[in-house]
């Protein structure tokens, strides 16, 4: 086996319950209920105009050689409607992945989402596209052809290892990767945290939100509280 220059076609697939029920939540509110360890870094940001708040799908893998896009493309000939594409691209910011007819056959081949750790260009056209594309940003530079590289094996994307299969879950704060293995668990949790989030932000909305930690948190941590200013400070 040509280990660094493969194709897997096949990865594990949640049920599409699961995939409906983490669509309903916040990604904030999944993350919250994995220790906040869990979200692709804020480089990669939303670049697109979707039309729906949450995408839930599993993660179609790719791992390029940096500024490389065949392996995009392979990933793109054996996708299934609703997968989301995670790219890893060993940090590079040289070479925009993917530009505008990339992303119109990947909305054809009914994509639920493209996450990449790396630019992208035609961000003109981008901007209209009703669908979740995530990119570190744009340049006209554009990619190779070449490879080497793989499909469907672990990768590492926003600095966050992910595997074939892992829930992607993308919203206008970023994205999240819920292992596979893992996901009844962190459904459940993230079902109950946001009912309780919900509740607290129409607390707030009417003043009645209990802040009381704030002061024991503050005195726990024996920070001193000083009615003055500062420039009043004497010796």
């Amino acid at each position: 086996m040509s280990v660094g220059n493969r194709v897997f076609k096949k990865i594990c697939r949640p049920k599409p319950h699961f995939l409906a029920e983490f669509a309903q939540i916040p990604c904030a509110n999944t993350a919250d209920t994995m220790s906040r360890s869990c979200a692709v870094n804020p480089r990669i940001r939303l670049m697109s105009n979707p039309s729906i708040s949450i995408v839930a799908g599993p993660a179609l893998t790719v791992k390029t050689r940096a500024g490389d896009n065949l392996m995009i493309h392979a990933a793109l000939e054996m996708i299934e409607p609703g997968d989301i594409l995670v790219v890893g691209n060993e940090g590079d910011a040289s070479r925009a992945l993917m530009g505008e007819i990339m992303f119109t056959y990947a909305r054809y081949m009914d994509v639920g989402a493209i996450v990449l750790d790396g630019p992208i260009r035609d961000v003109g056209a981008v901007r209209k596209m009703d669908f979740p594309i995530y990119a570190t940003g744009s340049t006209p530079g554009g990619p190779y052809k070449e490879g080497p590289g793989e499909v469907n094996v672990p990768i590492s994307c926003g600095n966050l290892a992910i595997n074939p299969g892992d829930i992607m879950v993308c919203d206008p704060d970023g994205v999240i990767a819920i292992p596979f293995a893992d996901a009844k668990n962190v459904l459940a949790n993230a079902r109950e945290l946001s009912a309780l989030d919900h509740s607290k932000v129409e607390a707030a909305a009417k003043g009645t939100a209990k802040r009381q930690w704030v002061g024991e948190t503050l005195n726990s941590k024996n920070v001193e509280i000083i009615d003055a200013r500062y420039d009043e400070q004497r010796d």
